[in-house]
């Protein structure tokens, strides 16, 4: 492996973009059984030959030792950003990169960093010109956790295994990689992946509903949060504490919190007007999904925000809404929604209301299905898994 790997896996793509043969790009530049080699990273080569064989193919290509140094030290720095979560510096070095680096060995490097940015996944096939932190961070743009953690066990790869966990709502797996990634980054001295995987870990537990380990990772977390001025998860752990009571059933102190809120989100909105209409407030909770209309929305789509807040509506303006089918359609369209669009906890969130559409319509076989899927999620009052996981409703009735 090396810097000239890449070089060739270049040429290689470049030649058949265009349809050319080997012996049609190297006539005049070189043989054709040393294309092949240069191709298949198996020959050392000189930047004259290279500088030809791209010319020809109307690529720049800058991989001389100086082009080499700058940009070995370019990334060597936008890694360490990475590698620490330090997102702003990373962005600010992705924003003033060298535009010869997409166009040079460094080229792969500058991929996947983008990549881990939130922009678009690296190209194909690049796997044999990688390096052990390259592949990690290659396997991680694939969905490949497990094969990232091998490569380049740190820190910030088991943070990153652990928020698919996470995401996936795999909880049990996800508190497991998040812990080994809380122990390395410590470790490394990476207080801002610490920070991440206490988040998170606190995140689980209120997937969970176990509201004591919640606090216990959050309590680490904010410490760490304060300490590094990170506001934002701050006021995250806040959110997410006065909506993991609000399942609970806690809706006098949920209620308080996003009562509370001077620059409420769409979302802080949707839980406090679910609050009002817990607590028996409905004018309260309308007035809240009133406002909710003109709030901004970042943590969930749009549309998605807005059949949100439109299904507590109404609930709200229809007390027999169990008994109407419309409920149901729009119920089950905004859980398929979370389900498939946002992390696990947004649907075990509504998954109480899944619950009771479909036991009081007797469809008990479907609530067992997605209590299975949501082991340890809170149900509806009245509404308990009975002694083989089955549903028993307050009739008595069940799956």
């Amino acid at each position: 492996m090396g810097e000239l790997t890449y070089a060739g896996v270049l040429l290689r793509r470049k030649r058949l973009e265009r349809s050319w043969s080997q012996e049609g790009l190297c006539k005049g530049i070189c043989t054709v059984s040393y294309l092949s080699k240069i191709e298949q990273g198996k020959a050392a080569v000189s930047q004259e030959i290279l500088g030809a064989l791209f010319s020809r193919l109307d690529t720049p290509w800058y991989g001389g030792p100086q082009d080499l140094e700058q940009g070995r030290a370019w990334t060597e720095e936008a890694y360490e950003a990475l590698l620490s979560r330090s997102a702003r510096e990373l962005e600010a070095l992705l924003n003033t990169a060298p535009e010869r680096l997409a166009f040079g060995p460094c080229a792969p490097d500058l991929q996947l960093l983008r990549w881990a940015a939130g922009g678009p996944k690296p190209e194909p096939g690049l796997e044999p010109c990688l390096d052990q932190r390259q592949l990690a961070l290659y396997d991680l743009s694939r969905g490949r956790c497990e094969e990232a953690l091998r490569h380049y066990p740190c820190g910030y790869t088991y943070w990153a295994a652990g928020i698919d966990a996470y995401s996936k709502g795999d909880n049990p797996r996800a508190l497991e990689l998040l812990q080994t990634g809380y122990q390395l980054a410590a470790a490394e001295g990476r207080p801002r992946v610490m920070l991440e995987c206490k988040l998170y870990a606190g995140n689980c537990y209120s997937n969970l509903r176990r509201l004591p380990e919640m606090l216990a990772h959050y309590e680490v977390a904010r410490r760490l949060a304060s300490a590094l001025g990170e506001t934002e998860a701050l006021e995250h752990m806040a959110y997410n504490i006065a909506a993991t009571r609000l399942e609970l059933g806690e809706y006098e102190q949920s209620y308080r919190y996003f009562a509370s809120r001077k620059e409420p989100s769409r979302m802080d909105l949707h839980k406090l007007a679910i609050c009002c209409e817990k607590l028996g407030k409905p004018q309260e909770a309308l007035a809240a999904l009133d406002r909710a209309r003109e709030a901004p929305c970042a943590s969930v789509p749009g549309d998605l925000g807005d059949m949100l807040c439109d299904l507590v509506r109404f609930r709200l303006e229809h007390p027999d809404y169990l008994q109407r089918e419309e409920y149901g359609r729009h119920l089950t369209a905004c859980f398929r929604r979370c389900r498939r669009e946002l992390p696990a906890g947004y649907a075990v969130f509504h998954l109480p209301w899944m619950v009771e559409w479909y036991t009081a319509r007797r469809q008990y076989r479907e609530a067992f299905l997605l209590v299975r899927d949501f082991p340890g999620a809170v149900l509806p009052e009245g509404i308990e898994p009975g002694e083989s996981g089955e549903i028993v409703s307050k009739q008595g009735a069940f799956v």
